[in-house]
């Protein structure tokens, strides 16, 4: 950052001192320099533009150099960035200056300030706060990095619905709220009866069309508050959590049986018609609390049967 491009406010409450400042600074090639007669219009300053550099009064009226120093590490904080922060002082010993760096100080000049140790302690500063804003930013990319990969690894990437993590990071926590809230869960596993011979005969394209097609009709199919995963190539499951275990009504899983069954799935070689099977698995509240497993488990186990026996559909 050039001098011109650095944001300069000084603070004090004598005219003369600040009028000294800003003409040493202006000297030294720095333009982007305020002048404020008090903490309090220093601050309002910062909140129109942000500082890269503070050159404060360690004595003024109604609030020091210390207290302004802290409110502006506060403000810091909050927005996420960094200012440097130079007190000049009459004091001298090494008592002021230990007591400036305890309160966030980043330099400390005696009055009257030297013109080129004025502006070499200005440049070191900028130099200082450039650092942090730079860390703190690429803090901030590799924070949302971070998110992005895992909102990534909870997502199916064929269907966009949740995979086999989310389902259990989800499940999880219903299990554990209906256990506490004496709700209930239901864990329902649906597979695509003959798709691995459409995949046969038809190729991963047109398996991949029934799948994305899949996702979209149970999300259909269920209420907006339920979770809908795919957990496997072929088996989907969904969470359905009731804050009372007497809304649990099979007919709503008979309905995601119907979505399935009672319309051909469109491809682009026609229209398919395909079958479903499902297997449910219901967790009632006032019961000892299962794991994630467990209930997968015997949501799987159900769905195995119904799997096996042409006549069933539903396992519950």
């Amino acid at each position: 950052m050039s001098n011109k491009d650095l944001s300069i406010i000084i603070v004090d409450d004598l005219q003369f001192s600040r009028i000294v400042v800003k003409t040493a600074l202006k000297k030294a090639g720095y333009n982007g320099v305020r002048m404020a007669d008090s903490a309090t219009e220093a601050l309002a300053m910062i909140n129109q533009k942000p500082a890269d550099v503070v050159l404060a009064d360690w004595t003024m009226p109604e609030m020091d150099g210390l207290e302004l120093t802290q409110l502006i590490r506060q403000r810091d904080e909050e927005k996420g960035n960094y200012t440097a922060i130079i007190l000049f002082t009459a004091h001298d010993g090494v008592e002021y200056l230990v007591k400036a760096f305890d309160h966030g100080v980043d330099d400390y000049l005696c009055k009257p300030p030297n013109p080129q140790e004025l502006a070499a302690r200005v440049n070191a500063a900028a130099r200082v706060a450039a650092l942090q804003n730079d860390l703190l930013e690429t803090s901030r990319q590799l924070h949302q990095t971070i998110q992005n990969l895992e909102k990534m690894a909870l997502v199916d990437e064929l269907t966009g619905a949740g995979n086999h993590l989310f389902l259990i990071k989800n499940l999880k926590a219903h299990l554990l709220e209906a256990s506490t809230r004496r709700g209930g869960v239901c864990l329902v596993m649906i597979e695509l009866r003959d798709l691995d011979d459409i995949t046969e005969s038809q190729g991963e394209f047109i398996t991949n069309e029934i799948l994305v097609s899949q996702h979209r009709r149970l999300r259909r199919a269920v209420r907006p508050t339920d979770v809908v995963a795919r957990m496997d190539n072929n088996i989907f499951g969904i969470i359905m959590h009731h804050t009372n275990v007497k809304d649990y009504k099979p007919s709503s899983v008979a309905r995601i049986l119907s979505m399935i069954n009672n319309r051909p799935y469109k491809t682009t070689v026609g229209n398919l018609p395909i079958t479903g099977c499902i297997g449910v698995h219901y967790y009632r509240g006032d019961e000892a609390i299962i794991s994630t497993e467990e209930m997968i488990r015997s949501a799987n186990h159900k769905l195995d049967q119904a799997r096996l026996d042409a006549s069933l559909s539903i396992a519950y």
